[in-house]
């Protein structure tokens, strides 16, 4: 999922490799202006707006934007004691972050004496993402976490064979998938309901939050926890996936053309649950068509 996560170039197991005689280091973090303007919302105010945010790319982890300080409103940021050491840019100094009467405990961080090569973080505080109300691009809410600019998806219709199946139970065959290319992970397929015995679906609660592709429902399948996931009403860029639905191969059978698809080693995903505060109707109006 982008240039850092999963099997992205500088993440935990890509896939490629660089074409250098000596190896790498084994972490490399990398920064880049955003180019473009941010927002941060906080207890019905303002409290950063910056046409300036600077990205950080770290091995494993989502970007994270830094703001400078000067386009943080004044008054949000209340330094407290706790001090914790980034392995790689140092001492790390914490914040409340308090606006509208509503306090976030740590809800900002800063690099206090970042090291010579990283010198542009100086002066320049990123905020916890799930401590914080909303992140806007724009007029738009942003969420899960920073937008990653290397981050793509593509899809494309098929005719192959598509099969899951739980034990001897077959739960889905389609010979018209869609199969959907996302940065850093290996395919996904998804398949449409017609193909899919529907009684094997049970949903599961809890529904999770994909910055580019929208809000994710699970089922369990023939007993199988989790075993399945859709998008009922997909952002508009990926909307030939709503209403389809992809099963785990980690966790069902599912074999294409008769192979069965191993699991990927770093595929497995952490979810992170619905962002802080989130009303789903508010982010649907301004990503719908």
């Amino acid at each position: 999922m982008g240039l850092s996560w999963q099997q992205g170039p500088l993440g935990k197991g890509p896939v490629g490799r660089f074409l250098v005689p000596e190896p790498l280091p084994e972490r490399l973090l990398y920064a880049e202006p955003l180019r473009r303007r941010m927002r941060v919302r906080h207890g019905g105010e303002w409290i950063a707006d910056s046409e300036d945010v600077l990205l950080l790319h770290e091995p494993g982890r989502y970007p994270v934007a830094y703001f400078p300080i000067g386009d943080v409103a004044d008054g949000t940021l209340h330094p407290v004691d706790t001090v914790t050491t980034h392995r790689d840019l140092g001492s790390t100094g914490w914040f409340t972050v308090e606006a509208g009467g509503l306090t976030a405990a740590r809800g900002a961080w800063q690099h206090t004496d970042p090291p010579l090569y990283a010198k542009e973080f100086s002066d320049r505080v990123a905020f916890a993402w799930r401590a914080i109300d909303a992140f806007y691009e724009e007029e738009e809410r942003i969420v899960g976490h920073a937008a990653d600019a290397y981050h793509r998806i593509d899809i494309r219709s098929t005719t192959r064979h598509l099969v899951a199946r739980v034990g001897d139970r077959v739960v889905a065959d389609s010979g018209a998938p869609l199969v959907l290319y996302e940065s850093g992970f290996a395919p996904r397929w998804y398949v449409p309901r017609a193909d899919i015995d529907q009684s094997a679906l049970s949903p599961v609660d809890g529904q999770t939050f994909c910055p580019y592709k929208g809000l994710a429902s699970y089922f369990d399948v023939a007993g199988v926890s989790r075993g399945a996931w859709g998008y009922a009403d997909a952002w508009p860029e990926v909307g030939r996936i709503s209403g389809l639905v992809s099963f785990e191969p980690d966790k069902l059978t599912v074999l294409l053309d008769g192979r069965v698809l191993e699991p990927e080693p770093g595929q497995q995903v952490s979810p992170h649950g619905v962002d802080r505060g989130l009303d789903v109707d508010e982010v649907a109006p301004t990503r719908r068509t």
